[in-house]
């Protein structure tokens, strides 16, 4: 178990990954009808690839600093 290994435990002390700021707050609003309309839908796909983005770049900078896996 690599997380119980006192030589890896002494790579990682004191490093950080870098900041990276909270996701946005929501562009898309509940659908009104049964079925999205166009406009709904695309938000939901522009808050979505904002997520996505934020969450790729969390990952880098953890993996950066050593805290998880290439």
């Amino acid at each position: 178990m690599a997380y119980l290994d006192p030589a890896k435990g002494a790579q990682r002390s004191g490093k950080r990954a870098a900041a990276v700021a909270n996701a946005a707050a929501l562009t898309s609003t509940v659908a009104s009808g049964s079925n999205p309309t166009k406009a709904e839908y695309d938000a939901l796909r522009t808050d979505v690839e904002a997520l996505r983005t934020k969450l790729n770049a969390a990952l880098a900078a953890m993996r950066t600093a050593g805290v998880i896996a290439s």
